[in-house]
């Protein structure tokens, strides 16, 4: 679009102020007959780029980061920050040009991004992706933007955020934080205070990077958002009115949403509605090119909780954060985008578009249908299993008619599909953040009306990815030489700073995050400690472990295997005890019957052993996040090597003697093992036998999925 135009648009915009908060009538595009759809071009989608401006300006004179040689300023978080997160903020941004570069490179003019495309809506990182946008956007490339739950973070402006792991050049931490902030309002001499830290909610994001789709464009053949109406024929400038955010508005109350759907919602709760105030929807649809739809969902739902306040609506405090509603709360709090996506399937159907859709949030479960068993055997809340979509959820976007959408949140690679009575079939693409391992983009191209091709593209060469390993060579120095139990705490391996490309860094960067957090937060006690200590060798033998020696026993045989009795509970032995020596010998038949297992498939039980704990634990969730990409990282070998471990187990293992919520240390010391990890390991082969993921086609009148791949790896 020409600055010009989107300058004449978002004034008009703005300053337009008709309709309804809550006049959700679907809008009328101009009305073609079907006819069949042209080659309509290939769209690359990016998904959870969660931009932080490396070399961004804080506007403060207190702190402008790590000075380097070119004369800018580093604004970087520290190495610890990104080995303790579920995403890197600081390597993303080479990351990020090398998606475009290399989209670009492969004729790709169409880009998506479906949320958290900054890391959380702050000015400095909306500033600086913005300006990114703009010159590749120079180059011929257009850009479509959807909301995610870090942009916004919440619906109004936040000036109390910051973050408090900024690197400083000594490789100190440095809080950063906006001036509305306790902190800065307390002239804190050790906090940095600066709005380019701020969270700005939907107004101030629309207006900075409205033109990458939230806007109508010339240049486009269509644009409508939910409550467009247009009389007769689309014109640009009807688009433009029709996108003031005052056109685009929808009430939304604590049990539900208001407007046209209230008075339904109240009957069936009994009782009024509460808190009710209105929020911007900025979901669009748009027509790019000639026969190609773009559907961008704004999924984010924030629900005023107990601090709302009527008389201060705008009040950020007022709202529950969008990172657990998803789908979900889609439901039942924007009804009227459940409506919207069935009109615009039923005018792409009849017009002969090809329909793509997108939104931050997935559809369906991304746990390869996982989900129930990871709750059973993993802790309370372990794997954000709160973000799967219900049953009835998914039934529910798929009964819209919707075909296909594209979602992130979760940074997952993964494909779901679902099939209902009525003949309808979605399938739900889960595009992996650019910000983890794993990091890959997808491209999505219709081949014909019936059959879309999704290629999943890695990005394990990206140029510069090492650029700031300098200045984390300061932290990790400084961390070294402190004394101070907070510092000392915060020690990481230095070897993640020998890794010689983006892939190998993410993969390193994975297993710290999995030694540093997920086994800490999502391993019951016993099972951390197996999963911490046991090699592969020492597993497959586990398995086949008969023994009457318990954990109580295992103090005093040391040496045979590294488990202990510490997270159990004291049990009073039994009457029929053996010997703890007697141990050695049930290991020496458990590991030869080992041995059998692993020649049975050409391999040797000695080549188990070198499946470290670290591999061990760093796979298990390295396929958790990247599927079918970590069977390929993995190698056939060492997907030959699970494939015996998760046929291993006992059918019917025998039960785990609790006492109390703890298990007892009266356990024989295979039981426990047996019990958990057959279900760890059957968790593994779902996640590693799931929907292709790599590269695929979606029959859509077949109602399949089918690999694009001879080589693809799986756990089958």
């Amino acid at each position: 679009m020409q600055p010009r135009a989107y300058g004449a648009i978002l004034a008009l915009a703005l300053l337009s102020a008709c309709g309804s908060d809550n006049d959700h009538d679907a809008a009328t595009p101009p009305q073609t007959a079907p006819e069949a759809p042209a080659a309509t071009p290939a769209v690359a989608f990016m998904t959870d780029v969660h931009f932080e401006n490396v070399y961004g300006d804080f506007k403060s004179a207190q702190f402008a980061g790590i000075p380097t040689k070119d004369g800018r300023n580093a604004t970087i978080r520290t190495m610890y920050a990104q080995l303790t997160s579920t995403r890197l903020f600081n390597e993303n941004y080479f990351a990020f040009r090398a998606a475009l570069d290399d989209a670009y490179a492969k004729g790709i003019r169409h880009v998506a991004l479906p949320g958290d495309y900054s890391d959380d809506a702050q000015p400095i990182n909306i500033d600086g992706i913005a300006e990114i946008l703009k010159e590749y956007q120079a180059r011929g490339m257009r850009f479509f933007l959807a909301p995610g739950n870090h942009d916004p973070n919440e619906p109004h402006d936040d000036n109390e955020a910051g973050k408090n792991d900024f690197l400083t050049k000594d490789g100190k931490e440095q809080k950063v934080y906006a001036t509305g902030s306790a902190a800065c309002k307390a002239r804190d001499p050790a906090v940095v205070c600066t709005d380019q830290l701020m969270e700005q909610g939907y107004e101030k994001l629309l207006a900075k990077l409205g033109e990458h789709g939230f806007m109508p464009n010339r240049a486009d053949v269509y644009w409508e958002s939910p409550f467009s109406k247009y009389a007769g024929t689309y014109t640009f400038e009807q688009a433009g009115t029709q996108a003031a955010l005052s056109n685009r508005q929808f009430e939304i109350c604590a049990e539900g949403e208001g407007g046209a759907y209230k008075a339904a919602g109240e009957a069936k709760l009994g009782r009024s509605y509460t808190k009710c105030t209105s929020i911007v929807d900025a979901s669009y649809l748009v027509e790019p090119v000639k026969g190609l739809w773009l559907l961008a969902i704004d999924a984010n739902v924030f629900i005023p909780n107990g601090n709302f306040d009527p008389a201060n609506p705008k009040n950020f405090k007022g709202f529950d954060g969008a990172g657990n509603a998803g789908w979900n709360k889609v439901l039942t709090h924007k009804q009227h985008l459940m409506d919207w996506i069935k009109s615009v399937n039923e005018r792409a159907k009849a017009q002969g578009k090809q329909l793509m859709a997108f939104s931050h949030y997935p559809t369906m479960d991304f746990y390869a249908n996982q989900t129930g068993a990871m709750k059973a055997v993993f802790k309370s809340g372990a794997f954000q299993t709160a973000r799967v979509p219900d049953a009835a959820t998914t039934a529910a976007v798929a009964a819209t008619g919707l075909p296909v959408h594209v979602g992130g949140h979760m940074h997952f690679n993964g494909t779901n599909d679902y099939s209902d009575a009525a003949g309808n079939f979605l399938v739900n693409v889960q595009s992996p953040s650019l910000a983890v391992y794993g990091a890959s983009y997808k491209i999505l191209s219709y081949k014909d009306k019936d059959t879309i091709d999704v290629q999943t593209v890695a990005l394990n060469a990206v140029p510069r990815f090492n650029e700031l390993f300098p200045h984390y060579q300061a932290e990790y120095d400084y961390l070294q030489g402190s004394t101070a139990t907070a510092d000392v705490a915060k020690r990481w391996n230095r070897a993640v700073l020998d890794t010689q490309s983006y892939g190998e860094f993410t993969r390193y960067y994975f297993g710290e995050l999995s030694r540093l957090r997920f086994m800490d937060e999502y391993w019951p006690c016993e099972m951390k400690e197996a999963a911490m200590n046991l090699d592969g060798r020492q597993m497959l033998i586990l398995s086949q472990l008969q023994t009457r020696v318990t954990l109580a026993q295992l103090k005093d045989v040391p040496g045979v295997l590294p488990l202990t009795a510490s997270c159990a509970a004291r049990g009073t032995a039994g009457t029929d005890g053996v010997a703890a020596s007697e141990l050695a010998a049930d290991w020496a038949d458990a590991t030869a019957k080992a041995e059998k297992l692993a020649g049975a498939r050409g391999l040797t039980l000695a080549g188990f052993a070198k499946i470290t704990a670290y591999d061990f634990y760093g796979d298990f969730h390295r396929t958790v996040y990247a599927g079918e990409l970590a069977l390929r990282d993995m190698g056939q070998e060492r997907v030959n090597q699970y494939k015996v471990l998760m046929g291993a187990f006992p059918a019917t293992p025998a039960p785990i003697a609790m006492s109390g919520s703890q298990l007892s240390d009266q356990n024989p010391v295979h039981v426990a093992f047996q019990n958990q990890f057959r279900q760890v390991f059957a968790i593994f082969k779902g996640l590693g036998s799931a929907k292709p993921s790599g590269h695929f086609t979606i029959d859509l009148k077949g109602k399949k999925v089918a690999n694009a791949e001879s080589a693809a790896l799986s756990f089958n």
